[in-house]
């Protein structure tokens, strides 16, 4: 199973806490999108999303951990938004 998810405004190092939080997570692998502006504008992120994947078998006991995490950090952040699924 392989999604995005996206947080608005987040800067670089609370998206690379959230990812270091998941990475915790036996099976998931954790990827930073960068953002893919023409030009850089300071206000916005300079990641885009993070690629979560885990194996498909594992998948409820697995997104239901995620689902805790990605909760933790969207309460104390504003939310986010699933991009692709």
């Amino acid at each position: 199973m392989t999604y995005q998810v996206r947080f608005q405004n987040l800067p670089l190092m609370v998206y690379r806490e959230i990812a270091a939080h998941l990475a915790q997570v036996d099976q998931v692998e954790v990827e930073l999108v960068p953002q893919q502006a023409s030009h850089f504008v300071y206000e916005h992120s300079q990641i885009d999303s993070l690629r979560l994947s885990y194996p498909e078998a594992h998948a409820p006991a697995i997104a239901a951990r995620v689902k805790q995490i990605l909760a933790y950090y969207g309460d104390r952040y504003g939310g986010f938004e699933t991009i692709t699924a």
